[in-house]
């Protein structure tokens, strides 16, 4: 059953707490970095037959393969993936951003130049389970940037294959080139290369706990787009809110993990009981009851607070993956909302809407991290540059605050570097 409790008994670190997986899986994803580091597709090979229980031919996906797995897909997921290309299309393509220049006096000008990463690597988790709205989510980004190659990279399931629905989306996304690999291994072959597997410049997209240590391993021999932990949603209602809808949305979240965290946050006790009778109701109408149950149990609270900008003030605590504001005028609260990977407005928008449909990204950040970290988006795709122009003259103006500047930090060459140019000294 899930906890119902005030606020004022929920001490702030109680609150802040998250499940997390278990340490302990560092030494194995160390082996296994070093290990396809020195015997490369070799070890992938064997890392498919130990783990993945298959045995593969090899490792890249052809064209042809990913063409038939999409004529495979049937006709009404395609059209959901389609609407859901479309829209995170339109959402991301308004992220693009150009460069900028300033032209100042004497001739002086600065400015940023924006550069696409060249390569990029793309995690899609799979094997028990097909995922293909994370390939939307990384790729088309990636796309919209400019990035010239994107390489996918996905655990087989049944039969050794990667499910049809991801290889159909990559196509729809423009992925440059699959294989058939997972885990930490497959993190380790895009960060140092294979004799199949290029090397990447970034590496993105979710996965387990030795993905994500992986990930955290080969951080500075690659960029990374974050450390994910377990999902996370919180709800704001009011006492006009449907306790079934709500308790569905706590639900949506539990079934993904056991470490899940579920919380709902009210300012009406009869919606607090009448939630929590109807999370206990709903678990048991699903597949994965079990696991949600595990979350909702161990993760899953309900809060009671006074007023619903008291909730907010608690959510930006938490900074939840997820968020949503179940109230008449979301509008009224959004402006007091400083810490929440993504929002969703009103009684009528779930978490669920967001994860496969509406546009917005669903890679978002975790475990408290919206605090100080953003949700995945085109500007994880690109490198920004500066660069000066200054006339000799436009320099003479300056040389000797520059001077002044370096000189009281110890740094007399960095003086002298100005003052040739601006002044002539030659000293």
């Amino acid at each position: 059953m899930i906890r119902i409790m005030k606020a004022g008994e929920c001490r702030s670190d109680t609150l802040l707490m998250r499940s997390m997986a278990k340490s302990g899986v560092g030494e194995t994803v160390t082996d296994i970095i070093e290990t396809v580091r020195k015997n490369g597709d070799a070890a992938l090979f064997e890392y498919a037959r130990r783990f993945d229980h298959v045995t593969l031919s090899g490792l890249e996906v052809s064209r042809a393969e990913m063409e038939a797995a999409r004529a495979r897909v049937p006709a009404d997921l395609l059209k959901a993936m389609t609407i859901a290309r479309e829209n995170i299309t339109a959402y991301h393509r308004a992220q693009v951003r150009t460069g900028f220049e300033l032209k100042l006096d004497d001739g002086v000008y600065m400015g940023q130049k924006i550069t696409p990463i060249a390569r990029v690597g793309l995690y899609i988790p799979g094997g028990t389970a097909a995922y293909p709205s994370s390939v939307f989510m990384n790729a088309i980004p990636a796309k919209l940037a400019g990035c010239e190659e994107l390489v996918m990279v996905s655990p087989p399931g049944a039969g050794g294959h990667i499910p049809d629905a991801i290889l159909a989306a990559a196509i729809m996304a423009g992925v440059d080139r699959v294989f058939t690999v997972g885990g930490a291994q497959a993190v380790a072959a895009l960060a140092y290369g294979t004799e199949s597997i290029p090397k990447v410049d970034k590496i993105v997209g979710p996965g387990n706990a030795f993905v994500t240590e992986a990930k955290r391993q080969v951080f500075g021999q690659v960029a990374i787009d974050m450390i994910a932990g377990p999902s996370e949603i919180l709800v704001i209602a009011d006492g006009e809110s449907n306790p079934s809808w709500v308790a569905s949305d706590l639900l949506s979240q539990a079934e993904h993990d056991r470490l899940a965290t579920a919380v709902l946050i009210t300012d009406s006790p009869s919606l607090a009981e009448a939630v929590a009778a109807e999370v206990e109701r709903q678990l048991n109408l699903l597949p994965r009851a079990e696991i949600a149950r595990a979350s909702i149990e161990n993760n899953g609270k309900i809060i009671l607070v006074e007023s619903l900008e008291e909730g907010v003030a608690l959510s930006n605590e938490l900074a939840p993956e997820h968020l949503e504001l179940s109230v008449n005028e979301p509008e009224r609260l959004l402006p007091l909302v400083v810490n929440a990977g993504s929002v969703f407005m009103g009684r009528c928008c779930p978490e669920s809407l967001g994860d496969y449909l509406a546009g917005p990204n669903h890679i978002l950040p975790t475990s408290g991290t919206a605090r100080f970290s953003s949700p995945l988006g085109v500007d994880d795709f690109i490198k920004k540059t500066q660069y000066t122009y200054y006339t000799k003259e436009a320099l003479s103006q300056v040389a000797e605050d520059i001077a002044v500047f370096a000189r009281a930090e110890g740094l007399e060459a960095h003086a002298r570097a100005a003052l040739i140019r601006g002044n002539g000294e030659e000293q």
